[in-house]
């Protein structure tokens, strides 16, 4: 493994182009870091969106976009040798949403199993020593304790996606436990915040009620999230990168949450609240694979990392919607993408 880095260190940050992954990028770029981002550009959502997302990042020098399959590992190579050794892997970069996943499975195999295997295998043949995965509340299902604890069972995921989240952890703690690659996997509970997906539930339900339509709520309106501002969520992923360049052994399973709930009811009502707008609802059957509730025991992350969620949701939710008022993604073409389903996330 390569030895502690003596300057700011080289990370390689997949799924770069999306909405956690620029924040990221960008965060890392601001601590002198040097970054290679990889991105696919998927069509799961425009791909203009995502470019617009790395604007920034990209008139950094610091920073070189890798525009690759993560599953795809030998053009991932070549681009690699072209840079200094790579210091940290943070593996954002999946298939992401439940209902797709229902309907689409072995997509999703292929890219957050098949695909972190392979980043896995990289940083195994590479001597990269730390690697972060993006994992997901929804291995959790429907735990019936809350809040959520990472010592909780998770064996009953209820959809693909959160399976392939579980089978990600568990390859991560097998390369951990055959090679000594120090990893972190980071359950992440419903993140929001400027650049957030269009087809999640915040971002869809604030310009339906800004344009004065219906919002549709799947279930009676009880369901519960426990959301997320996405600057607390890289203030842990970059937390965690500390961690695992720490020179002792290190494979930790951490929850990054809000430590709150919020029903959906009452996120359209304070939704409607910040616009000054009166939703209107659309009440529609619930929907296979959607969990009840999320609620995140941030316990863990605090002792390991000094983990704090410092955005209460009203005051997120503001500075989401002052960026759609911005109309930087309309430019981008995102308009379009409000009349795609809504995921809850």
């Amino acid at each position: 493994m390569h030895s502690e880095p003596t300057s700011a260190p080289h990370v390689l940050v997949t799924g770069a182009a999306g909405f956690i992954g620029s924040h990221l990028c960008e965060r890392l770029l601001g601590r002198g870091c040097q970054v290679t981002g990889i991105d696919s550009f998927d069509p799961f959502y425009d791909p203009a969106v995502k470019r617009a997302n790395l604007s920034e990042a990209l008139l950094d020098p610091r920073f070189r976009l890798v525009e690759a399959d993560i599953c795809d590992a030998a053009a991932v190579e070549v681009e690699l040798d072209a840079w200094r050794p790579v210091d940290v892997v943070v593996h954002l970069a999946a298939r992401a949403g439940v209902r797709p996943s229902i309907e689409e499975p072995l997509r999703y195999v292929r890219t957050n199993v098949e695909g972190t295997t392979a980043l896995l295998e990289l940083s195994r043949r590479r001597g990269i020593g730390r690697f972060v995965f993006a994992s997901s509340s929804s291995v959790y299902g429907n735990a019936a304790r809350v809040p959520f604890s990472e010592d909780d069972p998770v064996a009953q995921p209820i959809s693909p996606y959160a399976a392939t989240k579980r089978a990600g952890e568990l390859l991560c703690h097998t390369y951990h436990h055959l090679f000594g690659i120090n990893a972190i996997c980071l359950r992440l509970f419903t993140v929001y915040g400027p650049r957030q997906r269009p087809d999640l539930a915040i971002h869809k339900f604030t310009r339906l009620i800004g344009a004065g339509r219906r919002v549709p709520l799947f279930g009676d309106g009880t369901t519960a999230r426990d959301y997320t501002y996405v600057d607390d969520i890289v203030d842990g992923i970059v937390g965690a990168m500390e961690t695992v360049s720490q020179p002792e052994p290190v494979f930790e399973i951490v929850n990054l949450g809000g430590n709150r709930t919020t029903t959906l009811r009452d996120l359209v009502s304070l939704l409607g609240e910040i616009l000054e707008v009166e939703p209107q609802i659309e009440w529609l059957p619930a929907q296979p694979g959607d969990v009840e509730r999320t609620y995140a025991d941030v316990g863990r992350a605090r002792r390991l990392f000094g983990y704090e969620s410092r955005t209460p949701l009203e005051v997120g939710l503001r500075r989401f919607v002052s960026w759609v008022r911005d109309g930087e993604q309309t430019r981008a073409g995102i308009a379009a993408e409000v009349l795609q389903p809504v995921r809850n996330g």
